[in-house]
Parts: C-alpha cells; structure tokens; sequence
C-alpha cells in the first residue's frame, strides 16, 4: 500500500486551539492550520453562499499542495425546507460562481454533498440526488447520507451501484449509531480517483439532542487509540483500491479533532510534504500522542 495516497485533515479551521501558538489571529488561522495538514473541509459555506473574496483569500493563504472540500449551500441539499423562493438550479449557479478561485487555483478536493438526517431512501429524494449531481458535473461529489434507510439491506447495494454509476463518492462515516438518522461504517469504494472518510465521534446521547447547545455535544468525543488502530485495516482496503484517501475529523465540539488526526497520521508514518515550512517544528507536539494512548491498552 502506498501511504502517500492518504491524505488526513479537519472539519474548518478556525476551532483547533491547539494547533496554535497563544495570540493567533483569527485571519492568520488558515495559514498556521497548513502548516499541520494539508486538507480541510470548509463548512462556512453551507450557511451562506460566500463571496469570492473569502475564497481568493484561503486559496493564497494555503501552499500550492493543499486542497479543500467544500460544502455546498445548505438549500442545495435540502436541508432548507421552507422558506426558499429563489429557483434551484439559479441557487446552484450562484455557488458554484463562488468556488471558482479554489476551482481556478486547482485546490478543489471535493464538494461534500451531505444530506439531511430525514433525507430517506426514496424515488423523489433518488431524483433530488440526480439533479444535484446533473448540475454538478464539471465537479468532483462525495455524497454523505445520514439517514439510515440508505444502507438497509435492502438498499445498500442499489445505493452504492447508484454513486457508482454517476461517478460519486461514498462518503465512508464513523459515527453513533442512535436511531434511523446515522449511518453505519460502510467501507466502500464507488470512484476509483478518492475515497473520503469522515469521524463524527460516538457520542450517542449527544448525536440526538437538538437543544440549542447541540454544537457542544453532538461532536464531543475523543477517539481513543484502539478505536483508531481499528480503523488502519479499512483505510489500508480503502487506499489499496482509490488512488486517493482524504479523512476527515469532525470531533470538534471538545477539541479532539486535532489530537486525533495527528494520532492517526502517526499510526500510518504519515508526513505530509508540501505544507508551510513550520510544520516540521508543530509536528512534534503531538508525537507521545499514540505512546500515551498505547500504554493504557
């Protein structure tokens, strides 16, 4: 296996206090963030379709190597269930207008299509999928489900030949399992270019509290090194048959993430290369990560 094909990185940027020194501007996060890893999922971009600006910024702040997945607008995705006047496919054009210095640049991973927790496996949302992918052609899409209908045995392999055929990628999650709206770990591969693989963490309880702290709790968990070790298998079968694995941590609500994407960038002897010159020095905070871990086992 070759491990210069697995790619690790966080969900944002801006939460991962750890990774910088005390005093650390906001607008200078991004560029110390890349000097840790060399991907990361923009989030922003779901709330509000952004200006080109921010984009022309992060694409100048990052080294050439880095790359971005990039979600899109929330009412691309369904997740605006009223509300919405303006036409869909006038939404889609007005994203996708944004994107294009990160597209331009050559920084475009993936966008990470990821669909609403009461986003079942039905003809009509089949359909809504269809379109979404239609007018994303020109883009590379990863499409995340959260509904657990979608790998039922019943259709789990009708939904996994469904991305193959139209060219998507699998998003492969670790997460609770807490009722119909999670999705179990379903190590598939269904675009041969990349696999992308998201860890929400297994705070059950917090995966379904809907209170207005749900932030802080949903995503509060700290993966434990044999629960990553556990991982190295799938990601070895994963990276054997894509010519790209990206990962993702999501953990973000008690500062995790970060921990733990280095712990799992150590298990494999990841190092990344063309990341800002001070990576080299930050890495070796995290290096007793794995020992500590191991000595509990």
């Amino acid at each position: 296996m070759n491990r210069r094909n697995i790619h690790v990185g966080l969900c944002g940027w801006g939460d991962h206090e750890s990774l910088y020194p005390p005093g650390t501007r906001d607008r200078d996060k991004l560029s110390a963030y890349a000097s840790h890893f060399p991907l990361v999922e923009v989030d922003s971009s779901f709330y509000a379709i952004l200006p080109q600006k921010n984009y022309e910024n992060w694409v100048r702040q990052t080294p050439d190597a880095f790359r971005f997945v990039i979600k899109p607008y929330q009412a691309i995705t369904g997740h605006q269930r009223s509300g919405q006047t303006e036409d869909f496919e006038a939404v889609c054009r007005r994203f996708a207008e944004s994107i294009q210095p990160v597209v331009s640049a050559g920084k475009l991973k993936a966008l990470l299509f990821q669909y609403p927790p009461w986003f079942d496996c039905t003809k009509e949302h089949v359909q809504y999928i269809q379109q979404c992918l239609r007018l994303f052609t020109r883009y590379p899409v990863a499409v995340e489900f959260r509904h657990q209908s979608w790998f039922t045995e019943r259709f789990r392999e009708k939904t996994l030949d469904f991305l193959r055929e139209h060219g998507a990628v699998h998003v492969v999650c670790d997460e609770p399992q807490a009722g119909l709206g999670c999705v179990p770990i379903v190590p598939e591969i269904t675009q041969p270019k990349l696999s992308l693989i998201r860890f929400h963490g297994r705070n059950a309880s917090g995966w379904r509290d809907t209170g207005q702290a749900w932030r802080d709790v949903r995503y509060l968990y700290n993966y434990s090194g044999q629960e990553l070790q556990e991982w190295i298998p799938r990601i070895e079968q994963l990276a054997s048959q894509a010519e790209e694995v990206c990962i993702l941590f999501n953990n973000n609500s008690g500062g995790h993430a970060a921990g733990n994407a280095k712990a799992l960038m150590q298990l494999f002897g990841i190092q990344p290369v063309g990341l800002h010159p001070q990576q080299l020095d930050l890495f070796s905070t995290f290096e007793t990560t794995i020992e500590e871990e191991d000595s509990d086992l």
